[in-house]
């Protein structure tokens, strides 16, 4: 049974509720405004176990430490065009958008601008952040792991070693932009933890149990030995997902100079984000005729059985996002139970439904 709400609730009371428990918990006021907009942002594109679903554990971490209240980033490498910071253990949204702007002002005078962000607390939904880019015609790559866990095999094996290592590119077009928004594996932590609790098994057999036999029973997660998330290509083409997983290594960790042979800190992530200028390459209207003409011809692609027209990333999405900021946002059920102990020791009113 779907557990997504049929009451809608005003995104503007939903930012609002998130940023009042946010600063109840004493997040610095710099950062609450960044916080709230990026998972309220996840909901909105239909992101949903990575927007206010994570609210209640981010009040969680705050109280008991594991996500810094207030601070800055430490810089411990620049040059021109690229930076490595040490992230402090700060809200991953106000550090993932702080180093968005300076990848971008980078690119704007240099052609291209990358920061590594080690030690950076948890940064919700990838989708989230690329609006910030493509709006100004940029080029976005954001890619992180989270060196403190591991729910992912290599191809072949039965042993956690990574995380499902997401991945976005964001791109501008004559049209809409394109959000790519995908990860290593087949499913995430997020999506195979909230099918668990609602005793729910996944659309496929995305997952192996502790023997290696493929599953769909998210329980096999929870077992000792746990079983695992399958990589990206699943049991006869997982070759992929383990070379993608180990790029986003390399880029994220690698780079970063922090990871997985370092003492777990907690959960948090490592990011890599990349901002291209095209005006530094072959320019900002040929880059769009080009993607637009690729658009076109996925979108009017004759469509196989099962499927109504082909899409290009974002477009459910953005489409999404249109159509809940004027009607409502619908969330899943947890998610305002998980917020009322919080709300409730904050004195904080949580939203009431839309009218139909």
């Amino acid at each position: 049974m779907s557990q997504i709400s049929t009451a809608r609730f005003a995104a503007i009371e939903l930012r609002t509720l998130a940023c009042a428990l946010l600063q109840r918990a004493g997040l610095d006021a710099a950062m609450v405004e960044d916080v709230a907009e990026i998972l309220l942002e996840g909901d909105l594109l239909g992101h949903d176990t990575h927007g206010l679903a994570l609210l209640a554990p981010y009040l969680a971490e705050i109280d008991r430490g594991g996500m810094a209240r207030t601070g800055s980033y430490q810089i411990l490498n620049a040059r021109s065009s690229v930076a490595n910071w040490d992230g402090m253990r700060l809200p991953g949204p106000w550090l993932v958008l702080r180093a968005i702007d300076a990848a971008m002002s980078m690119a704007r005078e240099h052609g291209s601008g990358t920061v590594t962000i080690r030690r950076s607390h948890h940064i919700a939904c990838l989708a989230a952040y690329l609006k910030r880019a493509t709006d100004q015609g940029m080029i976005i790559q954001l890619i992180c792991s989270d060196p403190n866990s591991a729910s992912v095999a290599p191809h072949g094996g039965t042993q956690a070693v990574f995380t499902p290592n997401p991945m976005a590119i964001g791109f501008p077009t004559e049209g809409d932009p394109v959000w790519i928004d995908i990860s290593a594996s087949l499913t995430t932590n997020g999506m195979a933890a909230r099918k668990h609790r609602q005793r729910q098994s996944l659309a496929h057999p995305w997952l192996l149990d502790r023997h290696g036999v493929a599953s769909s029973d998210p329980a096999v997660l929870f077992t000792t030995p746990p079983g695992t998330i399958l990589p990206l290509g699943g049991m006869e083409a997982g070759h992929k997902g383990y070379g993608l997983a180990l790029a986003v290594e390399v880029l994220t960790g690698g780079l970063a100079g922090f990871g997985r042979a370092d003492p777990k800190e907690g959960w948090g992530a490592t990011v890599w984000v990349q901002i291209l200028d095209p005006e530094a390459f072959g320019g900002r209207a040929a880059l769009q005729k080009q993607m637009q003409w690729i658009a076109d011809k996925c979108r009017s692609n004759p469509v196989r059985p099962g499927f109504e027209q082909v899409r290009m990333p974002g477009d459910g999405g953005l489409a999404r996002r249109r159509e809940q900021l004027t009607s409502g946002v619908r969330l899943n059920a947890e998610i305002l139970p998980a917020l009322g102990a919080w709300a409730e020791k904050w004195k904080v009113a949580l939203p009431s439904s839309m009218p139909d």
